[in-house]
């Protein structure tokens, strides 16, 4: 009776089944995984909601690509970045999932393939797997930092690949892409034939200053390119649903895609009026609006290090940006197994590695959203964990 895209094994993994029975009896929990800022304890922006009411807001005129002021907004938010970018390059969306779920609809038929990052988020083999579209990964190299691997790439690469999906920074690994990375995908893809698809939904969030970073894809190269962001990130504000694709490259190639997106775009209309309205004067405030997840991220992330100074086994593999920080430590025991043990002995819910694809054991991912006696306390205990 139903579709093979959503047989998806839906029995919980054992670590979520143990922290459903945990909480269900009330014994408390480090959460080490948290990354909603509006769940971290935040200090709260003042009259946030107040563009949400503007009369403007009340009415409907649907736009199959965005209502023209926000998309304006997006295009300065690209300016801003030294991107100069015209508005009608820009398709809004409810959400990032949903801009990957058009991309996928716009590239892709049933069966082709896109390549993506490991590790990398698990979310895209379902958002593929929504679309009757193939997920391929290939591997970044770490040698202290992590890089582009292009003979993994070239290797994943087949005749059915559509599409290759870089994400900067990572997530988790919080890489950005370089200057010469960047370049070695647009010429790639422009040689294929296939598109480069960039999440950059935090980077607008570096932990250093490096001249080799490229700050976006959001450029006329040889390939077509499209450059995903939203306000979920950009603004920590995911209660508000506002995404959006920059369509860039070639400009046959770039009207095609902006036609045929804009008729995608057109048969759902997925985005609310009010938000779109908002969207100026909430990008126009998100200097504001990321202080406090700066200032929140930069204090964790030198806790921890400070917390590893101390002496032990546990590394962090640092990052270069993004809310996320990855402990390689000890393969004394299975990732699972360590994990478990640090929830159901000291109260501390953590990420393994393996939810990620890393290569090997025994990693540990950490959100730095977390408020920061809580990060320092689980932080303790983790370590206090890892040394036995």
């Amino acid at each position: 009776m139903f579709s093979d895209r959503t047989r998806f094994d839906l029995r919980p993994n054992r670590l979520a089944k143990r922290l459903a029975d945990r909480r269900a009896a009330g014994a408390p929990v480090i959460d080490l995984t948290l990354t909603n800022p509006t769940r971290a304890g935040l200090p709260e922006a003042r009259e946030l909601l107040a563009p949400l009411c503007a009369e403007r807001a009340r009415g409907y005129d649907p736009a199959p690509l965005g209502l023209e002021e926000a998309r304006a907004a997006v295009a300065r938010d690209f300016a801003g970045r030294g991107f100069a970018l015209d508005p009608d390059r820009i398709v809004l969306h409810a959400s990032t999932s949903e801009a990957y779920g058009f991309l996928f609809k716009l590239l892709c038929d049933p069966g082709d393939e896109v390549l993506v990052p490991r590790p990398g988020y698990p979310l895209f083999d379902f958002l593929a797997g929504l679309e009757s579209v193939r997920v391929r990964s290939y591997a970044l190299s770490h040698d202290g930092e992590w890089h582009l691997d292009d003979a993994a790439i070239e290797a994943a690469l087949t005749p059915s690949t559509r599409a290759i999906v870089a994400v900067s920074p990572g997530n988790p690994t919080g890489a950005y892409l370089k200057h010469d990375e960047l370049e070695r995908l647009e010429s790639l893809c422009a040689e294929r034939g296939i598109a480069l698809v960039a999440d950059e939904v935090f980077a607008d969030f570096p932990l250093r200053e490096d001249a080799r970073r490229a700050v976006s894809v959001a450029r006329d190269s040889q390939a077509l390119a499209f450059a995903l962001g939203g306000l979920s990130k950009s603004c920590g504000l995911p209660q508000l649903k506002l995404a959006w694709t920059a369509v860039v490259g070639p400009e046959a190639l770039r009207r095609q895609a902006l036609s045929r997106l804009e008729l995608v775009a057109d048969s759902y209309l997925p985005v609310s009026t009010p938000v779109q309205v908002a969207a100026p004067a909430l990008l126009a405030r998100k200097r504001e609006l990321q202080a406090p997840i700066r200032a929140r991220v930069a204090g964790n992330l030198d806790a921890l290090r400070q917390a590893l100074a101390a002496g032990g086994p546990a590394t962090l593999l640092e990052p270069e940006g993004g809310w996320s920080a990855v402990l390689r430590v000890p393969a004394t025991c299975s990732e699972e197994e360590r994990v478990l043990r640090l929830l159901d002995q000291r109260g501390v819910l953590v990420h393994p590695g393996y939810f990620f694809d890393f290569p090997g054991e025994a990693y540990l991912v950490l959100s730095l959203l977390p408020p920061p006696l809580e990060f320092r306390e689980g932080i303790a205990r983790v370590l206090d964990d890892v040394v036995l």
